[in-house]
């Protein structure tokens, strides 16, 4: 018996041309016959296929914009160049009127930014100001040292994304990160190969985390599980000081998530926030909490950020989804009674105080605006300055916020990630900013031609020259360049990957994909491949730039 072969009608093709001139044409009699019958055949075919209720397919040749929908530009990635919709706001100010390429902002950060100015004035409290706090700061601008240079890494560190990072307050090479999982993880980045990650400690996000100021051998952290929980690094163990969810899920109307924390040295009191706008206090020498929750923010909006003033410890700046930056004295908290609130278009992500005076105010917020307010016993209103900056991201990052740097004594140096892309030679590059606050002016963007994922977060060594970068769940330390000596810089860099075995073997979840997860992206330039089980070390040359 034959086999028998099943025969079916495809739909009909159809191409729509962005103009007529497309269309083919032919002089020859014979030609246009053929190509009549063809078309005669083609309807032919056509029918019978809408007969058997089956559409026709249509290609389309016209260009048509992903963004607005309409036809005749396109807008996304060319290459390594992202072009914007002309039928939408800058992307970066959130102007009409031009895109992102030739946005003002982007071709100079200092584009409409007031410079700081040099006021005097005969108010009590400046004058105060200036006796007391002014002689902290040094009054000649020492040159700013950038850390340019990638100097050694971790690929692969964290099974998620990073979402906080801490220096060790008195060990130079300790580095503290916590990630989406709630894992903390240890890093002697002068030995670069050992890996130590406790993943006992919280069940997920590990949001924010303090050293004890007692013991610099333990450390604070405030989870989206809702506990904050006190590790000793030694040994790994973690304590339970506050647990806001103890009946466990019970919906999302009820579970309490900790964003925001800090440590108050005078009153020895951890201060932690909640997802609805709630400020908690937990007693350092106790472990226990104290008092009772006080609303700070406005009912159901995360309190994501909280910051002691480095002189005046009684002084409280809180930050959330409210829109709102709040000034507190801690000396008479109570919901209602904020000393100021700094007014933004939308979430703020950060607020800290200056690091040497304490009277300098700078906020991060998702209208891609930074804001600094120069003395806190002025007007509070407005802010003195706001520079344009892109860090406006997705739901799969984690927030990006702009911190001083703790060395410079002129408290005017801030450094961010960046997420809009540079086209660096093809490659679609994220730098890291460091931004002169009283002026607008980009001072340096430092990137890696190996580093093509995002880096949202960055933290200044307190001590050293030296930056710390977590990009997805990878960990980077940069130095300056100059401080290499000429026989260093001919030697290899230190580059370990972990875990390079998890995604063959398929041990990877559903959830690990919703994360900015394109660190395997990561290229180890070089021949020199060393491996190690369970721990792959690769070294490759310094890249030229």
């Amino acid at each position: 018996m034959a086999p028998q072969v099943r025969r079916t009608a495809f739909p009909k093709v159809l191409i729509e041309r962005d103009t007529d001139s497309e269309q083919s044409s032919s002089d020859d009699d014979d030609e246009e016959e053929e190509q009549e019958n063809e078309n005669e055949e083609k309807t032919e075919e056509f029918n019978d296929t809408k007969k058997k209720g089956k559409s026709p397919i249509t290609i389309s040749l016209k260009k048509v914009c992903k963004v607005c929908k309409k036809t005749g530009h396109e807008a996304g990635f060319k290459g390594a160049t992202y072009i914007d919709c002309p039928m939408k706001p800058c992307f970066l100010c959130k102007m009409p009127g031009h895109t992102t390429m030739t946005c003002p902002h982007r071709v100079a950060t200092e584009h409409g930014v007031v410079p700081a100015p040099h006021v005097n004035t005969q108010n009590p409290v400046e004058f105060v100001f200036e006796r007391q706090l002014k002689p902290r700061i040094t009054p000649i601008k020492p040159a700013y040292v950038i850390p340019d240079q990638v100097d050694c890494a971790v690929i692969r560190y964290h099974s998620r994304r990073v979402t906080c990072l801490e220096f060790h307050p008195t060990n130079n090479h300790i580095l503290l990160s916590g990630d989406k999982k709630g894992q903390l993880g240890v890093w002697d980045f002068a030995k670069v190969h050992e890996k130590t990650v406790y993943g006992n400690i919280h069940s997920c996000i590990l949001n924010n985390m303090r050293f004890s100021p007692a013991n610099d051998g333990m450390i604070y952290a405030a989870s989206s599980d809702g506990t904050v929980s006190c590790t000793d690094l030694e040994t790994g163990i973690s304590s339970t000081l506050m647990n806001l969810n103890p009946d466990g899920w019970q919906g999302p109307g009820s579970w309490r998530m900790l964003y925001g924390m800090d440590i108050n040295l005078e009153r020895g009191v951890v201060l932690v926030a909640d997802n609805f706008g709630f400020l908690y206090l937990v007693d350092s020498r106790s472990n226990s909490q104290t008092g009772k929750a006080i609303m700070i923010h406005k009912k159901g909006s995360k309190v994501v950020g909280l910051h002691c003033n480095p002189f005046q410890p009684d002084l409280l700046l809180s930050c959330g989804n409210d829109h709102f930056a709040r000034l507190w004295d801690m000396r008479r908290l109570e919901a209602g009674s904020v000393l100021a609130n700094l007014e933004h278009r939308r979430v703020v992500n950060s607020a800290y105080f200056s690091p040497f005076s304490g009277t300098k105010i700078l906020t991060t917020s998702q209208d891609n605006r930074l804001r600094i307010w120069d003395s806190i016993f002025r007007d509070l209103d407005s802010p003195s300055r706001e520079i344009v900056h892109s860090h406006d991201f997705n739901r799969h990052l984690t927030p990006f916020r702009a911190e001083w740097d703790p060395k410079d004594p002129s408290e005017s140096l801030a450094v961010i990630g960046r997420y809009i892309s540079e086209n660096y030679n093809g490659t679609a590059l994220h730098p890291i900013d460091f931004i002169d606050i009283n002026t607008g002016q980009l001072v340096a963007e430092v990137m890696d031609p190996n580093i093509t994922t995002i880096t949202p977060v960055n933290k200044l060594h307190p001590r050293d020259d030296v930056l710390a970068s977590g990009s997805s769940r990878s960990l980077f330390i940069w130095r300056p360049k100059e401080k290499f000596d000429v026989s260093e810089q001919s030697d290899t860099r230190k580059i370990i990957v972990f875990g390079g075995d998890e995604k063959k073997r398929g041990k990877r979840s559903k959830d690990d994909y919703d994360d900015d997860s394109d660190d395997d992206k990561f290229n180890v330039k070089g021949k020199n491949v060393k491996v190690k089980k369970p721990v792959k070390q690769m070294t490759h040359r310094k890249a030229k730039r």
